[in-house]
């Protein structure tokens, strides 16, 4: 990533989302990457067989930051069981409860019970405002969580998410060690809209990542390399126009 001065005036933390080990190691030797995420989804996309051997050495590998690591029972005596052992993994895991089963119920006991106990919680896959009220009177005012609203989801609606997190900002003030993680931002300007309100984490995907040296970008710069690229690109495939009104193949 570029050393730019605009990314250098980003407040907000930068998690990195995926699953290849060897794309987040390379990751980690840039400190301007807080944290890390994955899930079972970009895990199974990556090819991991194993889960927790996978996930032990993602946390043995960057001790130093935040990584989490999500359940997948769909019954919630399962899943406080899973919850249980990912947080014994490492001392710098997160675990990642989604906000509900498959079918719609609250995972809010189970939050509970895990924040009431210390254990470092992720709470994932909140797309309303009354999501976001019952996660927060579940966390316990003293232990770390993250509150992931998918603001990208949200977006594909149709509906402007910003609103949103603001009001998703106002609700977990009363939880310190909580923080509000902007989840799944589909371009860049997501990542400007996030920190702009104060929002405490963006997860960013690597086509982002690869995006942000754009961030500052002087824009008449950037329409004349469009241009360049249009030409290149016309010339490398030998196309052609006729320009003496001739019908073609004549």
């Amino acid at each position: 990533m570029a050393d730019g001065a605009p990314f250098r005036t980003l407040r907000i933390k930068i998690f990195a989302a995926g699953a290849d080990l060897d794309a987040m190691l390379r990751l980690a030797a840039d400190p301007r990457i807080r944290g890390f995420t994955t899930n079972p989804t970009l895990m199974r996309k990556a090819g991991i067989a194993d889960y927790e051997a996978f996930g032990r050495r993602v946390l043995a590998a960057i001790p130093d930051r935040p990584v989490s690591l999500e359940v997948f029972a769909d019954d919630f005596p399962t899943m406080e069981r899973q919850a249980r052992a990912i947080a014994g993994w490492g001392a710098n895991a997160y675990v990642k409860i989604p906000v509900t089963d498959t079918a719609g119920t609250s995972a809010a006991p189970l939050i509970e019970r895990l924040s009431a106990d210390g254990i470092a919680l992720n709470v994932t896959a909140l797309l309303t405002l009354d999501q976001i009220r019952a996660t927060a009177a579940a966390l316990a005012p003293a232990a770390p969580a993250v509150v992931s609203v998918f603001a990208g989801r949200i977006a594909d609606t149709g509906v402007d998410p910003v609103p949103m997190m603001e009001e998703a900002l106002r609700i977990l003030g009363e939880r310190p060690r909580a923080e509000l993680l902007w989840a799944s931002p589909r371009e860049l300007l997501n990542i400007v809209q996030a920190d702009a309100i104060g929002c405490h984490i963006v997860t960013v995907t690597g086509d982002l990542l690869a995006k942000l040296p754009l961030l500052g970008k002087d824009l008449a710069t950037y329409s004349r390399e469009t241009v360049e690229m249009f030409r290149r690109d016309a010339l490398a495939a030998g196309y052609s126009i006729r320009t003496d009104n001739r019908p073609a193949g004549t």
